[in-house]
């Protein structure tokens, strides 16, 4: 399983943390950025990510900012994408049993390194159910396809 991982400044560190971590998995990882705590704009790191993964560079993607909002509004402005705030393990869990989010996002200033560790576990254990969530999925998909110009 190929995972992209980035963040701007504020989830830098906690970046660096679950790069490490995804490493002793065996994943093979691809970082995004940021290399340092200088400032960024997230949405600029956001988009090149959730990009590589529209396009099938990798299966999943794992984006830190501060709260880990701004990163999934970003991330899902680009088509194809579904990125979801995970804070929690629940809702870590329905991201991609009934959401088929691709991408998560966290905040740094919002959760801790274990926490951290943790739901990235919960995160790459899931895996779409499909089942009732389908339809609602398509939904999402026909509304993105309404939205977007060609």
């Amino acid at each position: 399983m190929s995972i992209a991982i980035g963040s701007d400044h504020n989830g830098f560190e906690l970046k660096e943390e679950i790069k490490a971590y995804l490493k002793t998995l065996g994943k093979e990882v691809e970082d995004y950025g940021v290399a340092s705590e200088d400032p960024v704009d997230y949405p600029d790191i956001a988009v090149k990510l959730a990009e590589a993964v529209a396009q099938g560079k990798h299966n999943r993607g794992i984006l830190v900012c501060g709260t880990g909002i701004g990163m999934a509004i970003a991330a899902n402005k680009v088509p194809g994408v579904y990125a979801a705030t995970c804070h929690d393990s629940f809702s870590t869990e329905r991201a991609r049993k009934s959401n088929n989010a691709q991408i998560m996002t966290m905040g740094a200033q919002v959760i801790g390194p274990e926490l951290a560790k943790s739901l990235v576990n919960i995160w790459l254990e899931s895996e779409f159910q499909g089942g009732r969530s389908q339809p609602k999925v398509d939904k999402i998909r026909k509304i993105e396809e309404k939205y977007t110009r060609k």
